[in-house]
């Protein structure tokens, strides 16, 4: 089969390619084929136009998109593995609801209340540990992970925050591994970014590390905010994950020649079926996402309770994990991202990364900014890692497999921005009030829900109220 074709997107204007590699032939307007348009990202980079005009109505088209069989959708000889997989055995089944492909559009799942926002219930998805073949026929927990769909509104913002606070930490490791080496003793440092503690980290002169105080964060100082567990640094490896995963279309940038020695790697007889420019228009619909806000024109009984409900949410403790707000000193996102890893289109495979301007959207001007000009990012989270289950509570603890060498019983902390439109609740989206996942909470939360569980009615219904004026605007 002949590769599909595309629509370049070139230095100012978008120009038409032939379909099918056909010199007379154009797509007629009815055709069922639904990624058309691609972007040059060396030469829109180099351009001088804003990448965010760009990149944002193609992102948003492709997150809508239902992708067919004609774009190359379906994986028949390749698993949804991160790390490229061929299957044991082909299944009869071009979709289904437990190893996928799992869905025709990334809206499918993602679009409560607004598209781009959380699932229900029935769009729940069954992953694999991440790293090994992703075959699996049954429900059974022993084979895969149940998981609900988490909102991405705000995710921009959110990977800003993890990337400065990974260059941060990163700096005082270097700092420490230097103070080693100057003294010719061991030094310890506590490690701490935006007021988020990540525990601590000693180096001796030799060079080496003891990474066995470290909390909440990989060994190599990399914060991941994005998966339930936390173990996507990036929007661009979440989404190359994603299209292969629940779609079945593969990105060239981890699936093509360059690691797999072929660009059909899931022979459905379609090569390249997606570039690097359209998972970085993906990228840039994501990313300019406005965050959740607080829901406006309350009743007067509910603002009260809402207020109220606020300060006792900071009085027991929630807010030392569910902080209301961090700082972040630049609002310009770099796409490929400083962190981008192999499998993902890295900075040095590009002239230059794409420079995105979130501070030219007008959502951003709302936002608050600190004495120093910083925006405070209203994210109600620390971006770190945590238990969150223990034997007596073991609610939240409900998976069997690990993720990423993640323990079972540790998640990152869920922003709980807009979490008043986005029941259910936990991890599988088992839980279908407030109430029920906060007093779900064991491990390190332990304390505040034993504080929450011995407030009196009102004091629970005013958190209640509080947390349910978090909404995401429609």
């Amino acid at each position: 089969m002949t590769r599909r074709s595309s629509l370049m997107i070139g230095l100012a204007a978008l120009a038409a390619f032939p379909a099918h590699g056909l010199a007379d032939e154009t797509l007629p307007p009815w055709s069922e084929r639904t990624i058309i348009e691609d972007v040059d990202l060396n030469a829109l980079a180099q351009s001088g136009k804003d990448p965010i005009s760009v990149l944002q109505r193609l992102g948003e088209a492709l997150f809508e998109a239902k992708f067919t069989s004609l774009d190359g959708a379906g994986r028949p000889d390749a698993t949804g593995a991160i790390v490229p997989t061929k299957v044991r055995r082909q299944s009869h089944l071009t979709f289904q609801r437990l190893a996928g492909p799992d869905a025709n559009a990334c809206a499918s799942c993602h679009n409560e209340p607004v598209m781009g926002g959380a699932g229900s219930f029935a769009v729940n998805v069954f992953v694999s540990e991440g790293f090994e073949s992703a075959d699996f026929d049954t429900i059974d927990p022993q084979f895969s992970n149940e998981r609900n769909t988490n909102a991405l509104q705000g995710a921009g913002l959110i990977e800003l925050l993890a990337r400065e606070m990974t260059t941060d930490l990163r700096a005082q490791r270097r700092a420490v591994l230097q103070d080693a080496r100057a003294t010719g003793s061991t030094a310890t440092t506590d490690l701490e970014t935006k007021g988020i503690s990540f525990g601590r980290l000693t180096a001796h002169p030799d060079g080496t590390l003891d990474v066995s105080e470290l909390d909440g964060i990989d060994d190599d100082l990399t914060l991941r905010p994005f998966g339930q567990k936390g173990v996507f640094a990036s929007l661009r490896q979440f989404t190359v994950n994603a299209m292969n995963d629940h779609h079945g279309i593969q990105a060239d940038e981890r699936f093509g020649a360059r690691w797999t020695g072929t660009d059909d790697f899931d022979a459905d007889g379609f090569a390249h079926e997606f570039s690097d420019g359209q998972i970085s228009a993906l990228v840039a619909w994501q990313a300019t996402l406005p965050p959740p806000g607080r829901k406006q024109e309350l009743p007067e009984i509910w603002e009260k309770a809402a207020a109220r409900g606020e300060l006792i949410f900071d009085e027991i403790g929630c807010t030392s994990c569910h902080v209301p707000a961090l700082p972040l000193d630049s609002l310009v996102f770099q796409d490929p991202g400083p962190f981008d890893t192999a499998g993902t289109l890295r900075q040095s495979d590009v002239n230059q990364p794409l420079a995105l301007d979130l501070a030219t959207l007008e959502w951003v001007k709302t936002l608050p900014r600190d004495d120093s000009s910083r925006v405070l990012v209203p994210l109600f989270g620390d971006l770190k890692r945590h238990k969150i289950a223990d034997p007596a509570n073991d609610t939240l603890g409900n998976e069997l497999l690990a993720q990423r060498f993640v323990a079972r019983d540790v998640f990152i902390t869920a922003e709980l921005w807009g979490i008043g439109s986005t029941a259910p609740y936990g991890h599988r989206g088992d839980l279908t009030t407030l109430n029920e996942v906060i007093l779900a909470h064991g491990g390190d939360a332990s304390d505040s829900r034993k504080a929450y569980a011995s407030l009196d009615e009102g004091g629970r219904q005013s958190i209640i109220a509080f947390l349910r004026s978090l909404e995401i605007t429609r």
